[in-house]
């Protein structure tokens, strides 16, 4: 069926641009998702909400069907430094280029996932649909997708929109944080006293700079882990007690974070403590039919470094929605007209009357 996806890209444009007028940083998406939630209800579809999450399923929903979830985030990062824009004035220029807090991460992905929802519910798809605009996606927050996720029907695939410019990520690497500590004994450093905490944690950080996990994944590459804050001593002249550190790990789908954490514990002298082992690894094999239809348009699988809602989904998503990952997080960030009006023609032809059933078992 023929769409006209230049309306349908109009109306999602004019969308974002009053999403990018209402401030929504992480854990303050109130107002934005009020917005959200009037429009989908005047377009005359029923919304559920969570918090500060917005849900809508597509008619005759049907419990024996799969289901397709259509996500992506409207909680934003605060505004760096360095912006010569106001952030919150969308701002459209000739080149094309639409300026605001939000315009690439992830409000092009909300607005083109929502006119693609919006469409294929009026006809009939082998799947059921659910869209789902979610908050707290930048501080990975518990009040986000996590505590929606439970409240809805079984879900067997999920397309999150975040900026890949269009190509699909299959996999992506997890997170955990973990803080370790070590004591020593204070004394006046002038004198051979006390026992330096400072000292006692080198080793460790000497083991994390270099130690390498076994298992490679062939999309996501090693496990990394990064020493990136230490603390340590109160002035010059005292012994330090107590030393901490804190290590960045980002997961391959080749093991959980309570594995790896199991295995740092065996290596370190010091007391390591894990702030979370919720985001884990994820990847979705290549072989499943809506991965293979992408291959099919012209579009290559690749392994994303960087964290999503993806991170909390325990059924196989792709991540894959317009704009490019280096403009997020930066000063007069924007994104192209055409990049949304690209997503939604992008998104129809992969989703409409697509089978997403996938079977495990080995093949005949």
């Amino acid at each position: 069926m023929d769409y006209d996806v230049k309306k349908l890209s109009e109306e999602a444009v004019t969308l974002l641009k009053s999403l990018i007028s209402i401030p929504s940083v992480s854990r303050e998406e109130q107002v934005a998702a009020d917005c959200l939630q009037h429009y989908i209800e005047m377009q005359g579809t029923e919304t559920s909400r969570k918090g500060n999450n917005i849900w809508c399923l597509s008619p005759a929903f049907d419990l024996k069907k799969p289901t397709l979830l259509l996500n992506s985030h409207i909680d934003t990062v605060k505004p760096v430094s360095g912006w010569m824009k106001n952030p919150f004035i969308p701002t459209e220029e000739s080149n094309g280029k639409l300026y605001g807090l939000g315009s690439n991460d992830a409000g092009a992905s909300v607005v083109s996932l929502l006119q693609v929802f919006l469409t294929l519910s009026q006809r009939t798809q082998p799947y059921n649909l659910i869209f789902l605009a979610s908050c707290e996606e930048e501080v990975s927050g518990k009040n986000g997708i996590e505590s929606v996720l439970p409240d809805l029907p079984p879900i067997s695939f999920a397309v999150v929109g975040e900026p890949t410019e269009m190509q699909p990520a299959i996999a992506e690497k997890g997170l955990m944080v973990i803080d370790v500590e070590a004591f020593g004994k204070s004394g006046h450093a002038a004198r051979n006293e006390g026992d330096n905490a400072i000292y006692k944690v080198l080793d460790d950080i000497n083991w994390f700079r270099s130690y390498q996990f076994p298992k490679v994944s062939p999309m996501l590459g090693p496990v990394k882990m990064s020493v990136t804050i230490i603390n340590a001593g109160t002035q010059h002249n005292v012994v330090p007690d107590r030393c901490t550190f804190t290590v960045d790990i980002r997961s391959n789908e080749c093991y959980s974070n309570e594995e790896l954490f199991n295995e740092i514990k065996s290596h370190i002298s010091c007391e390591p403590h894990a702030r979370s082992f919720r985001l884990n690894s994820s990847h979705t094999p290549e072989s499943h039919p809506l991965v293979q239809k992408a291959i099919a348009l012209g579009r290559k699988p690749f392994g994303s470094p960087t964290l999503s809602d993806q991170a909390l989904m325990s059924f196989p998503s792709m991540k894959m929605g317009p704009g490019k990952s280096s403009r997020s997080h930066t000063a007069d960030e924007f994104i192209y007209i055409q990049e949304i009006e690209e997503a939604i023609a992008f998104y129809l032809k992969l989703l409409d009357r697509t089978d997403i059933t996938y079977s495990t078992k080995p093949q005949d």
